[in-house]
């Protein structure tokens, strides 16, 4: 039974040991994902286990490519962007395995007003995102490390023309996994007071318990 202290501990890893992550592992965190709840039960996720290191640096480099455009345009210095695109470069170049998390909405509810277009496409992005937590936890419970990155977001069509996804699927996250090379700090969290109101807003969790 896990408690509390095993969802403290988990951390989000960037570095990782050579130590392969076995064909086992890995189906056991990819079937944690696919238990995960979603919306209609639709099960909207789609999952690209990147293996190959060739692919992976491909992958990897297009979207630093991609990346370093939207720096350019926030005014970062290129000595800056050079590091920041080398770095993400190596970490998802160098990760034992990389999953690209996608979206489809095929098996979603079909609404004839923008409205319920708009939230049914959030309930899918939702319910992805319910999948890829369950992938982080079972990495941590199997004695992985994992990193969510929200980068494929930014450079959709490159993710797709890279990896050969069809239009109507949606990369949204990407994942690395690995064991870890080293044990992170503790982040900082807000307290509950700090982020939970009882029955009506602005009535503290303090207040009541």
């Amino acid at each position: 039974m896990l408690t509390i202290e095993f969802f403290k501990k988990r951390r989000s890893i960037k570095e990782y040991c050579d130590k392969k992550v076995s064909d086992e592992v890995l189906q056991r965190i990819l079937e944690a994902g696919r238990w995960a709840p979603s919306a209609h039960n639709a099960q909207p996720w789609r999952f690209i286990v990147l293996k190959d290191s060739n692919i992976k640096l491909v992958l990897a480099k297009r979207m630093a490519i991609e990346w370093s455009k939207d720096l350019e345009l926030n005014g970062v210095s290129q000595e800056k962007i050079k590091a920041l695109t080398e770095f993400s470069i190596k970490i998802f170049s160098t990760a034992p395995i990389v999953i690209i998390a996608c979206l489809t909405m095929e098996n979603m509810q079909v609404y004839p007003d923008e409205k319920r277009r708009k939230f049914e496409y959030i309930m899918g992005i939702q319910s992805v995102a319910a999948a890829i937590e369950n992938i982080l936890l079972a990495a941590s419970l199997e004695g992985l490390g994992a990193c969510w990155f929200c980068a494929p977001l930014f450079c959709q069509s490159i993710v797709q023309e890279t990896l050969g996804i069809p239009k109507h699927v949606e990369p949204q996250a990407l994942i690395t996994i690995g064991y870890p090379k080293s044990s992170p700090s503790q982040p900082p969290r807000k307290s509950l007071k700090e982020i939970v109101y009882v029955n009506k807003w602005g009535f503290g969790w303090d207040s009541v318990c």
